[in-house]
């Protein structure tokens, strides 16, 4: 097999109805060197699932009180040691079968940040909520105003990144404001940033969403308080060398990389 070289990190809350069946399709994926799952503080038994899994390639925190999505995100950041690292969500929303996509910029050398965007209808999608898609898209237009992006998809879980880049982000929202915020400050970096389709198997909130139209005004409030003009990509890659790094030669030879 060639060189695994993700770090996935797997923020979770309350997630133990499916956060055992989504680590195994994470360490199915060829290129994933380190699947890091950082429990919010559940109360129904996700930490315990996830301490259950066997692969060697899997390491469990948990904070200590619940704190959000952003703050799991960045302790789960500072763990990450393979080239590259994307957040992956504990739910069945998205598919790690992705992962080939959205790191083909990444392993070639022309980003620095991928996004995978759920509104490029090529992929399939589960259809659901009008209104929320509406959100979604006056969010991503807020943000592109204000940092001179064209992305379709500001708010996609679906967001991988050289590491080593994203390490000198300074991040510090707690909760879902982590999105706006990532995007404003990879754009003031001047990092390369490509956008891929991806397929999203979106939830209803019965079936457990969590994101609702308070989390709405703070990622307006978010992009307000960190966006402002992107400054010109760079025409030369990032000065940190570019991770030598092979992608897998087929299905064939990948195989699959759980443990017993």
């Amino acid at each position: 097999m060639s060189e695994q070289c993700l770090s996935v990190v797997m923020p979770c809350y309350n997630e133990a109805r499916t956060v055992k069946t989504m680590a195994e399709r994470v360490l199915v994926s060829p290129y994933t060197k380190e699947l890091i799952v950082v429990d919010d503080c559940s109360t129904d038994g996700t930490f315990d699932i996830a301490r259950s899994l066997k692969d060697p390639r899997v390491r469990v925190v948990r904070q200590p009180v619940n704190m959000g999505k952003g703050a799991a995100l960045r302790r789960g950041f500072a763990e990450a040691t393979a080239p590259f690292t994307i957040i992956q969500d504990a739910d069945l929303e998205y598919d790690p079968a992705d992962y080939e996509a959205m790191l083909e910029p990444l392993l070639d050398g022309r980003a620095d940040v991928v996004f995978g965007s759920r509104f490029h209808v090529q992929r399939p999608h589960r259809v659901l909520y009008f209104w929320h898609s509406v959100g979604n898209r006056i969010l991503t237009m807020a943000s592109n105003m204000l940092t001179n992006l064209n992305l379709t998809d500001m708010e996609t879980c679906y967001k991988a990144f050289r590491t080593d880049a994203l390490k000198e982000l300074d991040l510090r929202e707690d909760r879902f404001g982590i999105e706006p915020e990532l995007t404003a400050k990879v754009a003031r970096a001047g990092l390369r940033i490509y956008e891929v389709g991806i397929s999203y198997a979106g939830r209803t909130y019965a079936e457990g969403k969590k994101v609702d139209w308070k989390d709405g005004f703070r990622a307006l409030y978010c992009i307000a308080r960190y966006a402002r003009p992107a400054v010109p990509a760079p025409s030369e890659p990032h000065p940190t060398l570019l991770p030598e790094v092979s992608r897998p030669d087929d299905a064939g030879t990948a195989g699959s990389a759980t443990g017993p």
